[in-house]
């Protein structure tokens, strides 16, 4: 049921939580508990993931505490993949695995941001861990002049998937300049259509933390398409614009016209 004061627009449809699209993570960076308590109090409703981003979980001595309040509000808890490659880098993915089982996490993210990890022994990894979690694998170097070949984005995504992976995150950096986007934040537009000509997107989770970054997946793909690493203070932003309620989305809602301004 929708908490909105008011229901009298007519307004693109978003699915009901738990969503399998339009699908909203949300990156923390080191909230309190009382500020998670404040950001579900307004936000908790368009709030579907957290990742406790790199490593923060391994330092965050109110972790448990955090980790059972963001799981009584309904959410999926990730930690951040840089954390399972640094525990790929000391051979500690045993206690990696124990870690995340004594935690009472779901998710786990499976990346190769920063070190070169064989894509074989990545794709086992996904297999191993499907088995036991919902799993969210990450393509993308989080080298801003790394480049990647559009096919072989395509290839990694397919692979990831298939080894079982339930959605694959294209990488961006929490800042948004890298990976899918350049070092400006501009988006790789020619990379993504590759990608998205060769992907469900719907299986896609595109990182965008800057807000030009998300109207460009919102105009492309539609007001569900699944959008990661937004600042906890950008979630209802966010959602205004998948609704068409703020001027950059506007003309994308029922009855304002089509999206390249031809009617209003």
């Amino acid at each position: 049921m929708s908490a909105r004061p008011a229901d009298f627009l007519d307004l693109p449809a978003r699915p009901v939580k738990p969503r399998e699209t339009g699908i909203s993570h949300v990156i923390d960076k080191g909230l309190s508990p009382r500020q998670v308590e404040d950001l579900f109090a307004t936000s908790g409703e368009y709030i579907d993931i957290v990742k406790l981003g790199w490593g923060t979980a391994y330092v965050t001595p109110n972790l448990r505490e955090k980790v059972r309040l963001y799981q009584s509000y309904g959410v999926a808890v990730v930690l951040g993949g840089t954390f399972w490659e640094a525990c790929l880098a000391q051979g500690r993915l045993a206690e990696w695995k124990d870690f995340i089982g004594d935690l009472g996490l779901r998710h786990v993210e499976v990346s190769d941001g920063t070190l070169e990890v064989p894509h074989e022994q990545k794709l086992a990894c996904i297999e191993e861990y499907a088995a036991d979690f919902t799993v969210l694998s990450e393509v993308g170097s989080k080298d801003g002049d790394a480049v990647i070949a559009p096919y072989r984005w395509v290839e990694m995504i397919r692979g990831e998937l298939d080894a079982g992976a339930w959605k694959v995150i294209t990488e961006a950096r929490e800042s948004g300049t890298a990976g899918v986007f350049r070092g400006d934040g501009e988006v790789r537009s020619g990379l993504i259509d590759e990608i998205a000509q060769s992907v469900d997107v719907d299986r896609l989770l595109f990182e965008a933390p800057q807000k030009a970054q998300q109207v460009w997946f919102i105009r492309a793909f539609g007001p569900n398409v699944n959008l990661g690493n937004i600042p906890p203070d950008e979630v209802i932003p966010l959602e205004t614009l998948r609704l068409g309620l703020r001027s950059d989305t506007l003309r994308t809602m029922p009855g304002a016209g089509s999206p390249d301004g031809a009617a209003l």
